[in-house]
């Protein structure tokens, strides 16, 4: 509900003129000086913005004054406030209305149409509420207290936690009669900023009251979004706890350093997900994946899709018939049909005439599986790293319906030589941008860009971490989308975790 030009709310019943008139200058209680304030920062919330209280010795146009809700259902009270903060010489913009009915039309968000679809306020950095008349209720006269409701006991507080309940993030100042100390502490401890006697205050104090009010606010507001943010740091944790496994490859005989790296800023955990797991046949299961987006609500799809990846391969299913339950748990888990994921699985079988590790010269079968996502890289000891084939991949999960064959995803069979090295990852590795123009670093950019990595003799954990540093000094800073990266290598002695 906008404000008239005078402070006044429309439909205030009163006099023409009643403040706009000579005002007395006692005010409130004793004759004041005007003592120019000093500049209080906007209350940090995104629906709100608090207004400027000039600095000591600055003079106040130039800078947006401190808007004030005055709740007070006496005009001539109203007409004392008014005055009061005129004799503040203080920024101050006075908006009066009768009760808190009116006051909610003007706290109330109103969308301003941006292109977030976000609201906003009328950005009021401070409310006068007078305890005396809390409510839309009958209001006594200035220095009682409101009658009970009915049916039980008041403490004189209802207005203010009305208040409370519907402006929670506005800073309150409540005014009390000389009575009323006790009540104007309760105040104080039930959420208001603090409060003010009436006739005991001027124009000067009125001013700084509200100054440090709007300040104490704003340091409520900080500590609320940091334990807020500590709370969500704790929560996150937990969930990258699942969502960052520590891989079960005990006898496979492997070297595994993955790492693992957001891309929302400050975030810990995004869409991206990988597993390993080793099963009783010797056989070792690989598994990294993208979910599309990298918020929370993707993370915790990405912590389904593992967790259910895991269970699976350990209930023997393997190859197209564990990608097609996948898709089912994804189609289930998703909080829209839009949302999909791509995903790598290799399958490395054991033993056999191809499986020997102590014999040279053996190498190892392996099963490729390809859903939407890049190939992996072989790292070979004397040639350029390459991509393994793609040609048989399929889509990713989640975009074609597989119960009627649209989406299939066959195994590329593939012979591992001893001392083999591959490099899984996910595509925001290979997304980021080189130089300031538009292209890509791509999957043949990384490709030599690993190798001359491997070339300068560098392995394992600080392979993986000069290859990632460099792109992201490619791209001209950090990467914005979800990376995850896997290095496995064949490694005939106890398993090395990096």
């Amino acid at each position: 509900m906008p404000a008239t030009g005078d402070g006044r709310a429309p439909g205030a019943a009163d006099p023409a003129g009643a403040l706009d008139g000579a005002l007395p200058r006692h005010a409130l209680g004793r004759p004041a000086t005007a003592v120019p304030l000093t500049d209080a920062p906007p209350i940090p919330h995104p629906r709100s913005q608090a207004g400027n209280v000039p600095a000591p010795g600055e003079a106040s146009t130039g800078a947006a004054p401190l808007k004030l809700l005055v709740i007070e259902d006496d005009a001539s009270d109203a007409q004392l406030i008014k005055a009061a903060v005129a004799d503040s010489g203080a920024s101050i913009e006075v908006h009066w209305v009768r009760g808190l009915d009116q006051a909610t039309g003007l706290l109330a968000p109103a969308p301003n149409g941006n292109r977030r679809g976000r609201s906003r306020t009328n950005e009021f950095s401070c409310v006068l509420l007078d305890l005396a008349a809390p409510a839309d209720l009958p209001h006594p006269e200035w220095g009682h207290r409101p009658a009970a409701k009915a049916g039980g006991p008041s403490d004189g507080l209802e207005g203010l936690h009305e208040l409370l309940r519907r402006a929670p993030h506005t800073a309150v100042v409540v005014l009390t009669d000389a009575a009323g100390a006790e009540l104007g502490a309760a105040a104080v401890a039930a959420g208001a900023q603090d409060f003010l006697i009436k006739h005991e205050t001027d124009g000067p104090l009125l001013a700084r009251a509200l100054r440090y009010a709007v300040e104490r606010k704003r340091a409520d507001e900080s500590q609320r979004r940091l334990v807020e943010a500590e709370l969500r740091g704790q929560e996150n944790a937990r969930l990258q706890r699942h969502l960052l496994p520590t891989p079960l490859l005990d006898g496979a005989g492997l070297s595994f350093t993955r790492r693992y790296r957001p891309g929302r800023r400050r975030a810990l955990l995004g869409g991206d997900f990988y597993d390993a797991v080793r099963t009783d046949d010797g056989t070792v299961h690989v598994v990294i994946g993208d979910v599309c987006g990298h918020g929370p609500d993707e993370a915790a799809l990405g912590v389904a899709l593992r967790i259910a990846w895991r269970t699976l391969v350990f209930a023997g299913l393997t190859g197209e018939a564990l990608l097609t339950t996948l898709q089912h748990v994804l189609e289930h888990e998703r909080r829209s049909d839009e949302i999909f994921a791509t995903l790598c699985m290799l399958v490395i079988e054991p033993g056999g005439d191809c499986g020997e590790l102590d014999a040279l010269g053996a190498c190892e079968r392996a099963r490729l599986y390809l859903a939407g996502h890049p190939a992996p890289l072989l790292l070979g000891r004397d040639h350029q790293p390459m991509s393994l084939p793609s040609d048989l991949a399929g889509p990713a999960l989640g975009l074609l319906p597989c119960d009627d064959g649209q989406a299939a995803w066959p195994a590329h069979h593939l012979e591992l030589r001893p001392g083999w090295r591959l490099l899984l990852y996910t595509d925001g590795l290979i997304e980021g941008r080189v130089g300031a123009g538009s292209r890509r670093l791509g999957q043949d950019g990384l490709a030599d860009l690993v190798g001359d990595h491997q070339s300068a003799g560098l392995t394992r954990g600080r392979l993986v971490d000069s290859a990632i540093a460099e792109v992201e000094e490619l791209n001209g800073g950090a990467l914005t989308d979800d990376v995850a990266v896997l290095l496995l290598e064949r490694n005939p002695v106890q398993l090395i975790l990096g």
